[in-house]
């Protein structure tokens, strides 16, 4: 991405099933966990919840157990338009992600849906009225 170059699903899914590890092992000593990701596919979703059986390309490693181990997660969408966003991205000092990048993630973005646990919240609220929605909706 620092290159120009954005990512496809064959650079994005070995990092979502490690993600998904992540979680499995945080969740199962008792953490509560909150990951910051651009989960912009079902898909990509799908496999933070269950690793690799989530998606249609395997992980290197498959499960010791060989069981198939889902995470219980809840996607706060941040949407937002185009044009905010880019404003927002434009003003970024040293992020990996260059402003260029952006037109490529909303072309692969899939907005979460139902039956997907999931809120959704517009950017364009502050940041106190974000943080007490997702709180809210925790409760």
């Amino acid at each position: 991405m620092e290159k120009g170059i954005p990512l496809n699903d064959q650079d994005r899914i070995p990092w979502l099933c490690k993600l998904h590890d992540i979680l499995l092992r945080d969740v199962a000593s008792g953490q509560h966990v909150v990951l910051a990701c651009s989960a912009l596919k079902k898909v990509y979703r799908d496999i933070l919840i269950r690793g690799k059986d989530g998606g249609p390309l395997k992980c290197e490693q498959m499960r010791k157990d060989k069981q198939p181990a889902e995470v219980k997660l809840l996607v706060v969408y941040l949407s937002g338009s185009f044009e905010v966003i880019s404003g927002r991205l434009l003003k970024r000092k040293g992020h990996f992600m260059p402003p260029e990048l952006l037109q490529s993630q909303f072309d692969t973005l899939e907005p979460p849906s139902d039956p997907e646990n999931f809120i959704q919240i517009n950017v364009d609220k502050n940041l106190s009225e974000i943080i007490a929605t997702i709180m809210g909706t925790l409760r």
